[in-house]
């Protein structure tokens, strides 16, 4: 089954082809066995909705460049998840984010013209396909399961997430209150010798507090202030972060690396 080519597929996703009464009548999705998907992920996008859940987990930070977006920080350095044991599952209690169990699915538009998103997937995962013993994605007329629409629901609702995401950093923007971040952490067995990580951005404590009165409580009153500070509290873990990247044996060599 050969799906369109796609100029740039989102994280996590090798393929997205989209799921149809027609090709996948007889379909059936199981459970993921493991997480394998994310093993070398130290980088996971939120959304708004998730700031206060996330934060008491990972380090929220923001990324660079155009069009910039929250993420939640698993590992300081590139490909380590401090979250993900040998038997690449998950460690337990830990906040798992919508963009994690939204995979393999997403809303994608079918054509770059098309106004209308098309429910897809990635066929490149082991636990959809005809011989999968799970959840039907149609029933014999062809119609939609329950599964499958909770399915689309559950993408709305992470695209109506992310369009307000969007708006909060558009209104960090034109607060003025972002700057680029730099943390430098020190290991007790070699105090001389920092390590730093930069290659992100955050907000800047100094320039929230010297917002006009008027401003700070207009963005208490719409919530946008808690999130704010839901950020910068989640910051206090990039060390927690560091120690348990540092137990599991996987720091870099040279003490200074970007985060992105």
């Amino acid at each position: 089954m050969a799906s369109a080519p796609q100029p740039t597929l989102p994280l996590f996703y090798s393929d997205l082809i989209p799921l149809n009464s027609r090709d996948h009548t007889d379909w059936k999705v199981g459970p993921l066995e493991n997480a394998a998907f994310m093993a070398n992920t130290h980088a996971i996008p939120l959304t708004v909705e998730e700031f206060v859940d996330a934060q008491r987990h990972f380090p929220i930070v923001f990324t660079v460049g155009e069009n910039p977006v929250p993420i939640a920080l698993l590992g300081l350095n590139e490909g380590v998840n401090t979250f993900m044991g040998d038997d690449n599952k998950l460690v337990s209690e830990v906040y798992l984010p919508a963009y994690v169990r939204r995979y393999p699915f997403m809303l994608a538009r079918l054509q770059p013209e098309a106004q209308e998103l098309s429910l897809c997937f990635d066929p490149s995962v082991k636990n959809i396909g005809k011989n999968v013993e799970g959840q039907a994605f149609f029933s014999d007329k062809g119609e939609p399961t329950d599964y499958t629409q909770q399915v689309l629901e559950f993408c709305r609702q992470f695209e109506e997430a992310g369009q307000r995401t969007q708006a909060f950093i558009k209104v960090l923007d034109d607060l003025g209150i972002m700057m680029d971040g730099e943390v430098a952490i020190t290991r007790n067995d070699q105090p001389d010798t920092p390590f730093i990580y930069r290659g992100f951005r955050m907000v800047d404590e100094t320039k929230l507090r010297e917002l006009p009165v008027e401003k700070l409580e207009e963005i208490s009153k719409n919530g946008i202030l808690m999130l704010i500070h839901a950020h910068l509290f989640s910051l206090n873990l990039m060390r927690h972060i560091f120690e348990r990247q540092a137990a599991m044996g996987k720091m870099p060599a040279i003490p200074a690396a970007a985060v992105n």
